[in-house]
């Protein structure tokens, strides 16, 4: 069996780091799942059974592994490590979309991965220069939930909208109108600046400019927060949110 390296951007697998994470991966890629590595100090852990048991119906390898583990891990503290080949998605164009442009934290995304997937929304676009949402800190940031969440890199948000032509909701600080007013048409997308920007000027031409109300006291919300808003008020006109 190859043997394991750091991950790196051109890496043809990557890792989701921990119980959880890797109970994420089974449940939603196990198809994707190249095997499993489990931490000798797990063996009596419930998630850890949990993980064994799928990995037997699947039919996919399990090891006790503390060394690699140790070896990938920042600090080897993990009781599991899921292996799994990196695969290619695209968007569903009759769903919301979520865009995240020029996107350059992997902790902002996970955490906004895990907030879609918490409001019912599976897809993102992520437009580049933009981080590695397979980097396990993304993966670990998500808790996983980034493998139930469709992403696809585009080149230009020009590149993005030309495949899908649809009402579009920018996110600014000087937004023409508020998120409590704002109408969202079906399907839509939301688009968000990055981190340390926001998003550029020329985006008010590009849809219906949306600010959500705060004081003056900061100069803006962080993106996860501004994301996490947004992404409830169109939930809550879609309607009553699936348990």
């Amino acid at each position: 069996m190859t043997r394991l390296a750091r991950y790196k951007r051109d890496s043809a697998v990557s890792y989701a780091e921990g119980v959880f994470a890797t109970l994420e991966l089974l449940g939603a890629r196990p198809g994707e799942v190249d095997r499993v590595l489990l931490s000798s100090r797990g063996e009596a852990n419930e998630g850890a059974v949990k993980i064994r048991a799928l990995c037997a119906g699947a039919g996919i390898p399990v090891d006790v592994d503390d060394r690699t583990i140790g070896r990938l891990t920042p600090r080897g503290s993990h009781l599991a490590l899921g292996v799994f080949r990196k695969y290619e998605m695209s968007l569903d164009p009759t769903a919301d979309h979520a865009v995240l442009v020029t996107p350059a934290d992997m902790g902002n995304l996970g955490t906004i991965a895990r907030t879609m997937i918490a409001f019912g929304f599976g897809h993102l676009a992520l437009i580049r220069p933009a981080v590695d949402a397979f980097d396990p800190k993304a993966v670990r940031a998500s808790m996983g939930a980034l493998f139930r969440v469709s992403f696809e890199y585009f080149d230009s948000f020009e590149a993005y909208s030309a495949r899908h032509a649809r009402p579009t909701y920018p996110f600014m600080t000087d937004g023409d109108v508020t998120v409590d007013r704002v109408r969202f048409e079906s399907p839509c997308t939301l688009v968000f600046g990055n981190e340390s920007s926001g998003l550029p000027e020329l985006f008010h031409e590009m849809g219906t400019s949306v600010v959500i109300p705060q004081t003056a006291a900061v100069d803006s919300l962080s993106l996860p927060t501004a994301v996490a808003v947004a992404l409830y008020e169109r939930a809550r006109q879609r309607g009553p949110i699936p348990a």
